[in-house]
């Protein structure tokens, strides 16, 4: 269990990592559902991406990679492959759906939004 810990972040913590500027978040769905919207201020870098597309990404902050929700194990696979690179990588346990219902920042066609919390998934408000 420790060691599973160690590599995951919820959606509070990443939204706090992301504000201090300590950690980019990384959105690894398919243009479609990235069109759809997305975490504000994300990385777009879809699980299929070529290694190429690695480069891009800063080696300087811990890079939280997420996927649509928690039956979606996309962000899995991207975290495993950039932590062969030597990254430093956290999965966003809930994913997107869990970003939206904790009622964070969202961007779609260049507009950034936010909904109202949902009460069952967070205590913030």
């Amino acid at each position: 269990m420790d060691a599973r810990l160690a590599y995951e972040i919820d959606v509070v913590a990443a939204s706090r990592a992301q504000t201090a500027d300590t950690a980019v978040i990384v959105d690894t769905r398919k243009q479609l559902s990235w069109d759809h919207g997305h975490v504000a201020g994300a990385l777009h870098l879809p699980a299929d991406t070529p290694d190429a597309r690695l480069t891009m990404l800063p080696r300087d902050r811990t890079l939280v990679v997420y996927g649509w929700g928690p039956g979606c194990n996309g962000a899995t696979y991207t975290a495993r492959r950039l932590l062969a690179e030597g990254f430093d990588v956290r999965e966003m346990i809930g994913g997107y759906e869990y970003w939206v219902r904790n009622g964070f920042a969202l961007e779609r066609g260049g507009t950034v939004t936010r909904q109202a919390p949902d009460r069952l998934a967070t205590a913030e408000s």
